[in-house]
């Protein structure tokens, strides 16, 4: 910068905004020209956005569909979306960011194998009673009323409902029961019910722990850059994991 244009500037007056008059001050701050610009600046926003909604509004088709539609309604005149499940429960999410996928599998064949020892333990004898069977016999005609299906099956009729342990009358001869307390009998039904409810327990930690394994499983596949982007069928939940169409490669 040359040396008359830095004396210029030097002798330039430097003009200011007036203050605030003493008579004027009840009314507040002096509203400055930087202070007006924004106001206005603002004011003009508002005005050409309202301009546009209007436009909107009138172009608008009553029969358009729009994607939002399906996630938002409308409830006293006011949109409100619709609140989707949870896709990971919070158990999920810190065995997620915590654990790998090794870990995750390692516990879930752990809780299988012992599923499988308490089912062993319990020879399912309970459930073997209440699941449906049925067993035909033939007889001529007529003699259908006097078909006794105790004498049939050689048993006592009390143990017609069973369909495990019903032994037949000549081996009930043979057997001798061991004298058995009412005290033994009540333990021997809690120590049951114990397990029964061991087992419950196991098998819903089982599936939760394959569900973690499929999200886990899925979010590695995803995030492998050579795989063309898969179009997602179902969105997981908490008891699920999601649904994604692969597309076909040929191998060589």
């Amino acid at each position: 910068m040359s040396s008359w244009k830095k004396a210029a500037k030097a002798n330039q007056k430097t003009h200011k905004e007036r203050h605030q008059p003493e008579s004027r001050k009840h009314l507040g701050l002096l509203e400055k020209k930087k202070d007006y610009k924004k106001r206005a600046d603002d004011y003009h926003e508002k005005g050409e956005t309202l301009k546009l909604l209007r436009k909107r509004t009138l172009d608008k088709n009553p029969d358009e569909f729009y994607f939002h539609m399906i996630n938002s309604r409308v409830k006293n005149g006011e949109h409100h979306e619709v609140e989707k499940e949870d896709e990971h429960s919070k158990e999920q999410v810190k065995l997620m960011q915590t654990q790998d996928l090794k870990y995750i599998n390692m516990k879930r064949t752990i809780e299988s194998r012992r599923i499988n020892r308490l089912q062993a333990q319990l020879h399912m004898s309970d459930v073997a009673e209440v699941t449906p069977n049925t067993h035909t016999f033939f007889v001529e005609e007529g003699e259908e009323k006097k078909f006794d299906l105790a004498k049939r099956l050689d048993t006592h009729p009390a143990l017609l409902g069973r369909k495990s342990n019903r032994p037949r009358l000549s081996d009930l001869d043979k057997i001798t029961l061991p004298d058995i307390s009412d005290e033994t009998l009540e333990s021997m039904k809690k120590k049951k019910q114990k397990i029964y409810s061991e087992l419950s327990k196991r098998i819903e930690r089982e599936k939760e722990l394959t569900v973690i394994q499929q999200k886990m499983e899925l979010k590695r596949h995803l995030q492998d850059v050579k795989i063309m982007k898969p179009r997602r069928l179902k969105p997981g939940t908490k008891s699920t994991a999601p649904v994604y169409q692969f597309q076909y490669m040929r191998k060589k």
